[in-house]
């Protein structure tokens, strides 16, 4: 999966490249690249997803239990941007954020049809650290590709619940943007996919009131985090 991502993001970014190459127009702003430290905001709007691994495990009554996230939710993300500039292409990016979102998760027994729901909030400080690799900019445009880590750790109070998740998390993260030069700022759309590399189910539910519950947690062998989100940077 995270070659067929990376490997999308090259595509989109010669198309972007061969849609800003035209006739040479005046510049905004021409001189902003030339700062070595850039300071801005970012609003957001993002989609949190669970990839769920299953261990087959059945009850005494043979109950096999399955988990999945069928449908998107989408969740806002509103934070800080501070931006170091090596190079003239090469940046260095941190953008400390809140995301504020929850997943729908439903599980289903395999033989009954049985099946509950639990939705999960999750409020998230994230402190993503991106390295930004820019194309040459033309006229008001400067396409770019950006990776690197997000520590993550979730601030959601939850307890007794069919699953709980740990609260830190690490991802891998990669995306797309663009650097559109306005008269007076910068404004900079960008996309961008996460991937957790850390199991976030709490598999030790001492907190369980009934202890039947223990089977939905039981059923699942790992989650791993999944994050799309479509940011705007105004620089």
């Amino acid at each position: 999966m995270p070659k067929k991502i990376f490997l999308l993001l090259i595509i989109l970014l010669s198309n972007t490249l061969s849609i800003f190459s035209q006739s040479e127009k005046v510049k905004n702003t021409p001189y902003v690249d030339q700062r070595r430290i850039h300071f801005g905001f970012l609003l957001g709007a993002h989609s949190q997803d669970l990839a769920f691994s299953h261990n087959g495990y059945k009850t005494e009554n043979g109950e096999e239990w399955y988990a999945e996230i069928p449908e998107f939710s989408p969740g806002f993300t509103v934070g800080l941007l501070a931006d170091y500039a090596f190079t003239e292409r090469l940046n260095l990016r941190i953008t400390p954020n809140m995301c504020f979102g929850n997943k729908n998760v439903y599980f289903k027994e395999q033989v009954s049809g049985e099946w509950i729901s639990q939705d999960i909030k999750s409020n998230y400080i994230n402190m993503p650290i991106l390295i930004k690799y820019s194309a040459k900019r033309v006229n008001n445009y400067r396409p770019y590709l950006v990776a690197g880590v997000t520590p993550s750790f979730d601030i959601s109070k939850r307890k007794d619940t069919p699953i709980v998740l740990n609260r830190f998390d690490m991802l891998a993260e990669v995306g797309i943007g663009v650097d559109i030069y306005l008269p007076f700022f910068k404004l900079i759309p960008e996309l961008r996919f996460g991937f957790g590399f850390l199991d976030m189910l709490k598999h030790k539910r001492t907190d369980l009131r009934d202890p039947s519950d223990l089977k939905y947690t039981n059923s699942i062998k790992d989650i791993k985090t999944r994050l799309v989100s479509l940011v705007f940077y105004f620089e």
